[in-house]
């Protein structure tokens, strides 16, 4: 099995709608890690998994997308609460709308700090 995975990092905003999580309620900065794996059994004609530019752009325009941004202000989480989880899930599933991950495993882990991460694979 190939793997390949890029990183990026950015700060957004967040507050939790869920009720008694203390401060985690009150509007706060993370500064967010973001890591992309893909997984497949083959290289296509070139020699890759997937092309890394392709990944990098994909991802970057994710990255801009939520950088600065309040999630609980976006389209895409009216109604969830906006957790790691969700993040990591609503990430992962416009990375693959960007990219041709046919035949690939994709995951996404989002950490929150240097000790706290979720991740959803598709």
């Amino acid at each position: 099995m190939y793997e390949l995975m890029v990183r990026r990092d950015f700060v957004a905003q967040h507050y939790l709608t869920v009720p008694n999580c203390g401060p985690e309620n009150e509007w706060h900065s993370h500064h967010f890690e973001v890591e992309v794996l893909l997984e497949g059994p083959s290289l296509n004609d070139n020699g890759y998994l997937v092309d890394i530019v392709e990944v990098e752009d994909a991802l970057d325009a994710l990255v801009d997308r939520y950088r600065d941004a309040t999630l609980n202000d976006l389209p895409e989480f009216e109604g969830l609460n906006p957790s790691i989880e969700h993040f990591s899930r609503i990430f992962c599933t416009s990375l693959q709308e960007r990219l041709e991950t046919d035949g690939l495993d994709t995951t996404v882990k989002i950490w929150e700090d240097e000790d706290a991460w979720a991740s959803y694979s598709a």
